[in-house]
């Protein structure tokens, strides 16, 4: 989606690199590393122009975290999910806006709402990845 050739002076597009990475973490821990972060967040730093390393930093914080709570909690729910998601997709945001933003910037709304939408996709992604996990195991 930020391939899109769309100009737009507010971020409104949720981060959908780091949704399904999140969403792989949640649904099937044992697929994807930790250090996988890495290089999907200097891809995502390259395409959508933030400072490089901000995303490898912050999403590589984030699939540690959760590599924590794996460990911390035996079962979660789908609440739990959705709260560490939307958690881990703020902090991520919020933590982008203070690399790449001048703090006099009025850019806190539209990220607010980028940080809404965001965790209002999160069961849609959860789903896709669940979807995209039972057809490579039928095959």
């Amino acid at each position: 989606m930020t391939l899109v050739p769309a100009i737009a002076s507010v971020p409104v597009l949720p981060p959908f690199g780091l949704m399904m990475l999140l969403g792989w973490r949640m649904t099937r821990a044992d697929s994807m590393r930790v250090w996988a972060s890495v290089p999907l967040g200097l891809f995502d730093d390259l395409v959508s122009g933030q400072p490089v390393g901000s995303a490898m930093l912050l999403w590589t914080l984030c699939a540690l975290a959760i590599e924590v709570l794996d460990t911390r909690l035996v079962w979660r729910d789908f609440w739990q999910d959705w709260l560490i998601g939307a958690g881990a997709v703020g902090f991520c945001l919020i933590g982008g806006r203070l690399v790449a933003t001048p703090f006099g910037a009025h850019a806190d709304t539209a990220m607010l709402f980028q940080i809404l939408v965001s965790a209002m996709l999160l069961p849609l992604v959860f789903r896709i990845c669940a979807w995209l996990d039972s057809d490579v195991k039928k095959n």
